[in-house]
Parts: C-alpha cells; structure tokens; sequence
C-alpha cells in the first residue's frame, strides 16, 4: 500500500532504465524517485502537518519534571512529552545527559554490535545539453579497488530534459570508504576522478563537483532480534529506531516506523 501511494501520486515510478551489473533478487521489484529521495520524506512530512524544524544538532538529552529536556548545540533546551530517535546507532549512543544512565546495559550492548558501512559519494554536474554518451543509464562495477556503482541519474530517473543539465553519481566501494574515512576530501576526490576517467573515459568535464563523506551507509548489522524499535524509557517515552534496527532499505524503514508508531500510539 506504501508503493501504491507513493507511486500514484508521482514521488516513486518502477525502475525502467537500464542497470548494468544489478543483482536482481527473484519476485523484487525496483522503483526511482524522480524528484531524488528526499521528495519520499517530504512526501510524508506533509502529509503528516507536522511543523519540522530542520539542522538542530541535538547534544544532550535529561529528564527534567516528569518530560525530556532536549539541548542542541545552538539555542536554548526544549521539553518533550515524547522523544524518538532514528538518527544512526553510532549517534544515539554519543548522546549526554541522563539518556546515558537510561540505556541500560543489556541494550547499550545490542546498540554497540550495530555497524555501519562507509563510503564517499561524487556528485558530477553538467550545463543543460551536455551529452553523455554511455549505453547505461546506471552500472555496478566489479572490479574496481575505488568505485563500485555510477549512475547517470537523469537517466536513472527517467527525468531527461533539454532545459535542465544531467548530472552523474558516484559511490565508491566499501573498503576505499572506510580506508579514506578521514582522508582529505579534496584529495580523495581526485583520486575518485581518476578512476572514474579510466572507466568512463567519454565523461565530459563537469561544471561543478561535491563530494560527500558519508560515515554511515548503509547497516552492516542492524540490532539482533529487534521489533523495528527499542524502548529505552516508559514514562515519559524515550524511543530509537530506524533503519539500524532492521535494515537499510525503503522496506526496512518503513517496517521500523510501522513498529515505533504502534509503540508510540499509547503515549499520545
């Protein structure tokens, strides 16, 4: 039903460009969002009416007369009647305050067995009518110390236009990831351009490159023989979840949020 919606209202379309190099699992079905993945999170915090305030680094987290009182590094403390967590396991367990003493050891051990994948993203972008002239719209590569997937992701997407530039996406492997995970990103970028200009030699020269340091991935090993959440506070609630407690896929996420809503339901 959540492919359904989302489908029918033009954030996810079946996957129809060509992949080189796709593992496809038997009875699976793959989809792309048009308007890149972020359209399916705004799809759902409008839907909800709910008042998002964006870039708030939470640091701290106390109990404080019978709700959570919440720090983050700019502004002042807000209080909560319920707080749930989804931001990577690695973080939750980096958070100060009372929040330390509320995970009790049992959990803060099934917490610390989570692990992450690692790996560096490399946004190229193109003026509008740049040709690129490959016979993929995406492809997984095998055989690279450095890059493991490239994507034209215009194409991908099934979004090309004359009036807006593509733009080509690249992830490197796990093992460069995790090897360059405090490297220079200047330096590492340029090490990925290079690879990429051996594996793509037709690659026009983009107007503009970002190159993204992405410590958390994808899960490596979610929580062991969790629900899709964790409680690790009744009254008042203090609840984690996300993809780190089941696995990091559309799927996985939306198993999670299911599990932590029905948790959440008797708190409101």
């Amino acid at each position: 039903s959540f492919y359904e919606e989302l489908v029918s209202h033009g954030v996810l379309k079946p996957l129809t460009a060509p992949v080189e190099g796709m593992v496809v699992r038997e009875g699976s079905r793959n989809y792309v969002a048009p308007q890149g993945i972020s359209s399916v999170v705004k799809y759902y915090l409008e839907r909800s009416g709910a008042d998002v305030c964006y870039e708030q680094h939470v640091t701290h987290i106390s109990l404080r007369d019978g709700r959570w009182e919440v720090s983050r590094k700019a502004g002042p403390p807000e209080h909560f009647d319920v707080v749930i967590l989804t931001m990577p396991v690695p973080q939750i367990l980096q958070l100060q305050g009372d929040v330390v003493n509320v995970i009790n050891e049992s959990q803060k051990q099934q917490l610390e067995s989570v692990s992450y994948s690692s790996r560096y993203a490399l946004g190229l972008f193109y003026e509008a009518g740049t040709g690129i002239a490959v016979p993929w719209a995406a492809q997984y590569i095998a055989d690279n110390p450095c890059i493991r997937f490239i994507s034209i992701d215009n194409k991908k997407r099934n979004v090309e236009s004359p009036k807006v530039g593509p733009s080509v996406v690249v992830h490197t492997t796990v093992t460069f990831g995790s090897q360059h995970l405090d490297s220079d990103p200047a330096e590492v970028q340029q090490v990925i351009l290079s690879h990429l200009q051996r594996i793509v030699p037709s690659l026009p020269e983009p107007s503009s490159i970002k190159c993204q340091r992405w410590r958390y991935s994808q899960v490596r090993r979610a929580v062991p023989n969790c629900p899709g959440q964790m409680i690790l506070h009744t009254q008042p609630l203090l609840i984690c979840g996300g993809d780190g407690f089941t696995r990091s896929n559309f799927d996985g996420c939306i198993e999670s949020a299911m599990s932590l809503a029905e948790a959440v339901k008797p708190h409101l």
